[in-house]
């Protein structure tokens, strides 16, 4: 197998023009047989940086986003860019090695927090995520919203969130897997500012924010959270969170939820961990359980269903 080497000391050196775009530190290379393991599971699975798409291309546009913001050192909307795909090639670590010689160097450009809190998610850091995406929040306060490009475009090429939106997005889900309720509750009530009223935004953070106050046993709350949600609502691409929260306002049933695939889709992981929350819910830990350990057998590790499956076990075997 071939995967992408990463030297991050001379990654960052390409990326502020200090050195060739041809310079060999970044390569792909030979590792032997199988991957390199990327992160320890909450569990104690080791996960390998086995991306599901095309890992060439993934490869060439991690490569030309150096090779732009080698050609712009000084415009900082392509600063994030190679962390970005590195995280895409599931290069987490890479990816957080890069934002942290980024921010040596811009110290108070809140998305490079905002980028470097998601990807200490994906490797399961929750403490440090919530540090920076809080810190992230602070540098945001008072600013003008700025539309977040998308990396992987949906089938309408429309980004549909904000940098603000993804700061208290993921800052809700790191204080949620971390089992900080409350303060995961206060996050989403900030998400919900900037959902820009696309319907994509509304029924993502509503999916986290009824669980949330579910967890918090305020049943009322997380009700009335559901009165917006209607069948025709236009959504894009979180139909595996519009499909979740159906499921939670009665008006699809639990055996309608898709959850039997082979768990490497990024819907069958999301509606997998929405129906074991289902179960838990109503006290049954038994088959929560159960879906729950379906979610993580496949690997699509970053996906959060997937990582929220893993806290909850965790959890639940304590």
């Amino acid at each position: 197998m071939r995967f992408l080497i990463i030297s991050t000391s001379l990654l960052w050196g390409a990326a502020s023009g200090c050195v060739s775009n041809q310079d060999s530190s970044v390569k792909t290379g030979a590792t032997g047989v199988g991957f390199e393991t990327e992160v320890v599971s909450l569990l104690g699975r080791p996960l390998y940086a086995r991306p599901s798409g095309d890992q060439k291309k993934l490869t060439q546009a991690f490569l030309q986003s150096i090779i732009d913001f080698h050609g712009s050192p000084k415009d900082l909307s392509k600063i994030v860019w190679p962390g970005r795909r590195l995280g895409y090639l599931w290069r987490m670590n890479d990816a957080i090695h890069y934002y942290t010689l980024a921010l040596e160097k811009h110290p108070n450009h809140a998305p490079l927090y905002r980028h470097r809190g998601h990807r200490y998610i994906s490797v399961r850091q929750f403490d440090r995520a919530i540090e920076d995406l809080e810190k992230a929040a602070v540098l945001l306060a008072g600013r003008p919203e700025e539309i977040e490009p998308d990396g992987m475009p949906n089938v309408k090429n429309i980004p549909l969130t904000t940098t603000a939106f993804n700061v208290w997005y993921h800052l809700g889900l790191a204080r949620y897997l971390k089992g900080d309720f409350e303060g995961a509750l206060a996050a989403y009530r900030e998400t919900m500012k900037h959902s820009r009223r696309y319907d994509d935004n509304l029924v993502a953070t509503t999916h986290w924010m009824y669980m949330t106050l579910r967890r918090l046993r305020r049943d009322k709350e997380a009700a009335a959270l559901l009165k917006p949600i209607r069948e025709d609502m236009e959504i894009i691409e979180n139909h595996a969170y519009h499909r979740c929260v159906l499921m939670y306002k009665g008006l699809l049933k639990p055996d309608e939820l898709s959850v039997d695939g082979d768990m490497n889709g990024v819907v069958d992981v999301t509606q997998g961990y929405g129906l074991g929350n289902w179960y838990l819910y109503r006290g049954d830990k038994a088959e929560a359980k159960k879906v729950f350990e379906r979610v993580v057998s496949g690997d699509l590790w970053p996906g959060f269903g997937f990582i929220a499956a893993e806290a909850d076990l965790a959890r639940l075997r304590k």
